[in-house]
């Protein structure tokens, strides 16, 4: 399809630990299709000023302060040195969808729905929804990154995401039953969203990305009417973190039956 004729954005729906990061920076690297990312992760103003290093004061309205915060999303969402027909990409979790739209229907009171809130701000949009079906991998690897401060790491093993000082995990029943419901009532919302909105998203499941990530970024990249060749030279940029006392734990979870 010409460039002329694409979605001008793509935004990737989905919860914690549902290889998000892995995809993003696979999509990055094809150089064509923008820089997903959480553009927009804070669930406040306040948190995406900072996030773009935007001073409060410098705004007479929260409505500009806003609309100087999605300008510099574009921007980044694009991303520099990619293809001058990039899209937008942005990632977006449960947990800061409420504000963002929120923002969008204070500044496009015209808009019919979200969808089209959403159109008003980074043009017209394509949705793809990766979710992690298997919730008790999803919520032992939540679980194991809040306890280690370790969320993600190089494929050279190095770190590339630490929230917290090292800790070492421990097995805790009741954070992994809470995690497993959390990412259930996740998944949940998005598609009661997509339902509501009349969207119907390209779904990916992390089984697959884990399996195979070429493939699966492949399958992105035709979604979006780009090249999926470009796949083929992209390497997985992150390792995955289960360990042998991730299959421990999950024994051990299975074993002592449900919560």
């Amino acid at each position: 399809m010409p460039a002329a004729t694409r979605s001008r954005a793509y935004i990737l729906c989905t919860a914690p630990r549902s290889g998000s990061t892995l995809l993003c920076c696979m999509l990055a690297a094809t150089g064509v299709a923008g820089r997903p990312g959480s553009h927009l992760h804070a669930p406040a103003l306040e948190g995406w000023l900072a996030a773009y290093d935007l001073d409060p004061d410098a705004f007479d309205a929260e409505e500009d302060a806003a609309r100087a915060v999605l300008a510099a999303a574009l921007s980044r969402g694009r991303g520099r040195g990619q293809d001058l027909a990039a899209p937008f990409a942005l990632r977006l979790q449960s947990g800061s969808f409420p504000h963002l739209i929120a923002r969008l229907a204070a500044l496009h009171p015209d808009a019919a729905d979200d969808r089209a809130r959403l159109a008003a701000a980074f043009g017209p949009a394509r949705f793809i929804h990766l979710s992690r079906p298997d919730r008790l991998g999803q919520a032992l690897s939540r679980v194991r990154a809040e306890q280690t401060g370790l969320w993600h790491r190089r494929a050279n093993g190095s770190e590339l995401e630490r929230l917290a000082p090292p800790a070492p995990p421990r097995y805790d029943r009741a954070a992994i039953a809470a995690a497993m419901a959390q990412a259930e009532a996740l998944d949940a919302a998005w598609n009661a969203w997509f339902a509501a909105e009349d969207i119907a998203p390209l779904r990916l499941d992390y089984a697959d990305l884990a399996e195979d990530p070429r493939a699966v970024l492949a399958e992105t990249l035709r979604f979006l009417d780009l090249d999926p060749a470009l796949a083929e030279a992209v390497e997985p940029p992150t390792a995955r973190l289960a360990d042998a006392e991730t299959a421990r734990w999950r024994a051990r979870f299975e074993a002592e039956g449900a919560p």
